[in-house]
């Protein structure tokens, strides 16, 4: 008697070749979260330059946020990354924006180093924004 063995069932080309769903529209949900936080709290600075110590506070709470959301971007750039095969670079993007943000806490009193790192930042989330959304965000590596 002749035995034939089905082909293992593989995943068809569109599946293969794409970063899992999940993972991507995590990192897409952080990372708008993280350009919104970033405008808060540039905008908070801003207002805060204007109207003396009455939102200095704000800005700094502010600054907190855009550091906790920046730790969770790095979490799911690592995934889209590792697992999910996907680009790595906006994994060291991420770990880039946490530590100007870090490096914000230390240049505070010196807006010469404070503001181009503020604009630093402001890049590098629009250069992940942009990405996360485009279709080269969805393809395997």
């Amino acid at each position: 008697m002749h035995e034939t063995t089905a082909p293992a069932a593989t995943p068809t080309q569109g599946q293969a070749g794409r970063v899992p769903a999940g993972l991507l529209y995590g990192l897409r949900v952080v990372v708008i979260a993280h350009a919104a936080a970033l405008l808060v709290a540039a905008s908070l600075a801003g207002q805060s330059v204007a109207s003396g110590e009455a939102l200095t506070e704000a800005h700094v709470m502010a600054g907190m946020v855009v550091h906790l959301i920046g730790l969770a971007q790095i979490v799911f750039a690592v995934l889209v990354w590792r697992p999910g095969h996907g680009a790595g670079w906006p994994a060291l993007a991420s770990t880039a924006l946490f530590l100007a943000g870090m490096a914000q806490h230390v240049t505070w009193a010196s807006l010469g180093t404070h503001l181009p790192n503020g604009v630093v930042m402001f890049g590098l989330i629009t250069a992940v924004l942009i990405w996360v959304w485009s279709p080269r965000a969805a393809r395997r590596k």
